[in-house]
């Protein structure tokens, strides 16, 4: 199954695709889940512009709900010889949800050596599962195996502050082939990165979404590797460098977020 499939998108013109926000695409809260919309994008514009992601920016504007049809609109302001330079509005209705941007295209220059390198961390068998959100219904998170290679579970969060870098191991259980929308979902992790480091279960909500493609060597896992930067007046930012299992940069996802407390009873059970 691919990224187009997994998120269920139908071409229904040459600049056109639409996607049913279901049950595995929302949040725990019931709308689209922020990774899904920017990677709904990229499938959207890879596909107009034949070429792949360099790098893609989505700003959230509203709320797709659970059952929506959700229209993908396309359009390519940019042709170059190497880039193209498109960006994609997903509208509910007449109401528009977000925007995505991005730059598409190819060269021919690589690093002959890794700039940076992934942590040491136990490999995704030997690393416990993080809290599953079945308990609030079905969502995107059912489909995600998520194992803790750094850093606490919320069950673990005793009010006192962590360290700013956490790390999970992420797979799709559908197995979607590997795409820079796979990685875009992944990305989405940063949005919970707050958590840790105060020592508190938080809630985040994305503002906005930034992926930059390094290399798209298969993978089943991919190791999140988050690194929050600051939280001020309810409002956080962090990176996630994500990972091959062999070790090699797939590439960089950012995030602006909008945090609150999250202390529901639930989490309180074992």
């Amino acid at each position: 199954m691919d990224a187009k499939s997994f998120l269920g998108m139908q071409q229904v013109a040459e600049n056109q695709w639409t996607l049913t926000v279901t049950e595995r695409l929302i949040t725990p809260g019931n709308f689209l889940f922020g990774g899904c919309g920017l990677a709904a994008g990229l499938v959207a514009l890879e596909g107009a512009s034949g070429r792949p992601t360099v790098w893609s920016a989505a700003h959230y504007l509203s709320h797709a709900p659970t059952g929506s049809l959700v229209t993908v609109t396309t359009e390519l302001p940019a042709v170059g010889g190497r880039v193209t330079q498109g960006r994609a509005v997903a509208r509910v209705g007449e109401r528009e949800v977000l925007s995505v941007i991005g730059s598409f295209g190819h060269g021919e220059l690589s690093s002959p050596s890794p700039w940076d390198l992934m942590p040491e961390v136990p490999a995704p068998d030997d690393c416990p599962p993080r809290l599953n959100f079945s308990f609030l219904g079905e969502s995107v998170f059912s489909h995600i195996d998520t194992r803790i290679a750094l850093g606490r579970s919320f069950q673990q969060l005793d009010g006192i502050p962590g360290q700013s870098r956490t790390a999970l191991w992420a797979r799709l259980t559908d197995h979607p082939d590997f795409s820079a929308a796979t990685l875009a979902i992944f990305g989405d992790y940063v949005s919970g990165g707050s958590s840790d480091p105060m020592g508190i279960p938080l809630m985040g909500r994305s503002l906005d979404n930034t992926i930059r493609i390094a290399n798209l060597e298969p993978t089943e896992w991919v190791l999140c590797d988050i690194r929050m930067h600051a939280l001020h007046n309810g409002f956080a930012q962090g990176t996630a460098f994500l990972w091959s299992e062999t070790g090699v940069l797939l590439a960089t996802a950012s995030q602006s977020i909008s945090v609150k407390k999250w202390t529901p009873d639930h989490l309180k059970k074992p």
